[in-house]
């Protein structure tokens, strides 16, 4: 074969490849680097690329029961940071499954759903507590960018050695960089302090100022201006979340049969929680043959 002939079908080999690269590209932005045209992502840390998520997991604001005091906060909190106004980071801290990140994704649809109310383009972003260290490269990434973000990191907490929070530490304030004034960071976890308690314990036995070594991890707790607390619910409450979801979505059942079945799903999980509702309904809608 001649080197003519031979070069050019390895251009043409290179060509088609090139081809299939960009057919798996993804499709998460503009092919100008600019934001798409979704209202959710997922911030792929390692790639550092926005992924549209088409369809967000959720269920409607109205659905969410036994947390209305909590639920008003967040929601003027984030109205008001959809308004282009002042708003705080927020932690939102406590009981599994009693809708904390539920509570986020569907104040997220609800002022999507109310555009016309005078609210600026809001994206939800996720991310991965695995890309926190991450997250500068995506503050420089959003933040010109003619929308306003919150970044959700769900099941946020740290173990022995980590030093990502750092990162995080520095975006939500005290940075040279700072956080952009359109985005805001909203975290869920069970811990408080985002930390375990024998975690705390061993940095100040082990630390030569242990007042000094504790303070710096207990202190990113402090960085979230809204502290939620999410507690676990009594039998009435439960009771009410079962019966909401139960006609949301078109169970027909009478009022002692689900509460019936309702405290004995309770006691076979030993636990009381939306989580746990929701789980009961499913159930039930398969028995009874409908989907959900």
């Amino acid at each position: 074969m001649k080197s003519k002939d031979y070069l050019a079908e390895i251009a043409a080999s290179l060509g088609q490849i090139a081809r299939s690269l960009d057919a798996l590209a993804p499709s998460g932005a503009d092919a100008d680097g600019g934001l798409g045209t979704a209202d959710a992502y997922h911030w792929d840390g390692d790639a550092g690329q926005l992924m549209a998520v088409p369809k967000v997991s959720r269920v409607a604001l109205s659905m969410l029961k036994g947390i209305d005091a909590v639920q008003d906060i967040l929601l003027r909190n984030t109205e008001q940071f959809a308004r282009g106004h002042g708003a705080n980071n927020a932690l939102l801290w406590g009981a599994r499954g009693m809708g904390k990140s539920s509570l986020v994704k569907a104040i997220h649809g609800d002022i999507i759903a109310r555009r016309d109310e005078g609210f600026h383009r809001l994206v939800l972003i996720e991310i991965a507590r695995e890309d926190l260290e991450t997250l500068p490269a995506l503050m420089r990434r959003i933040g010109g960018e003619d929308a306003r973000f919150i970044v959700f990191c769900d099941d946020l907490s740290f173990d022995n050695g980590e030093t990502s929070y750092k990162s995080l530490k520095t975006i939500l304030d005290g940075g040279l960089e700072g956080r952009p004034e359109n985005v805001l960071f909203y975290a869920t976890s069970n811990r408080r302090h985002l930390m375990p308690r024998d975690m705390i314990e061993n940095e100040r036995s082990t630390a030569i100022n242990p007042g000094e070594a504790v303070e710096e991890k207990v202190s990113l707790s402090d960085r979230f201006g809204l502290w939620l607390g999410f507690h676990n619910c009594d039998q009435p409450t439960f009771l009410t979340m079962v019966r909401a979801y139960a006609d949301h979505y078109g169970l027909d059942l009478d009022d002692e049969t689900l509460r019936a079945r309702a405290i004995e799903w309770s006691a076979t999980r030993g636990a009381r929680s939306g989580r746990v509702a929701i789980q009961l309904v499913r159930t039930l809608a398969g028995e009874m043959g409908k989907p959900l």
